[in-house]
């Protein structure tokens, strides 16, 4: 079987950086991923399709420190579901992209940060680790 996912897009805000009651770095962020496509009547038009990222460790730590609102990121992981209760009291499910590799893409110039920077980390969650926190759907 096979579960991976291959992303490139913009960051929808700066990567928030938690850690969990073991200790161990997660930083999630949104993606914004851009696809054009033509209508009936041949009119180009633009969709935004939105991820959720998670990332863990040591990776966790480099996207908070390098990534930004904006920054143009390639993303590469997994797709990961999980269940939470919303404000109403409404079950909802949610699907998430636990990343195990990330290449920043936007221009040093751009950034202040060095381009094409690789980081990447096959360790990416412990299935022995509790749930990162579900506040943010």
């Amino acid at each position: 079987m096979l579960n991976k996912i291959m992303l490139i897009g913009n960051l929808g805000k700066d990567p928030e950086l938690n850690v969990t009651q073991e200790g161990t770095p997660v930083t999630k962020f949104t993606l914004a991923v851009n696809r054009n496509t033509k209508t009936s009547t041949g009119e180009r038009k633009e969709e935004t399709e939105w991820f959720n990222i998670v990332a863990w460790r040591q990776l966790a730590e480099t996207c908070e420190r390098y990534l930004h609102k904006g920054s143009k990121v390639y993303i590469e992981g997994r797709l990961q579901t999980r269940k939470y209760t919303d404000r109403n009291g409404v079950e909802r499910t949610a699907i998430d992209v636990i990343a195990s590799d990330m290449e920043m893409l936007t221009p040093k110039a751009a950034s202040g940060t060095s381009e094409g920077y690789t980081a990447g980390s096959t360790d990416d969650r412990d299935p022995f680790l509790p749930d990162y926190p579900d506040d943010i759907p």
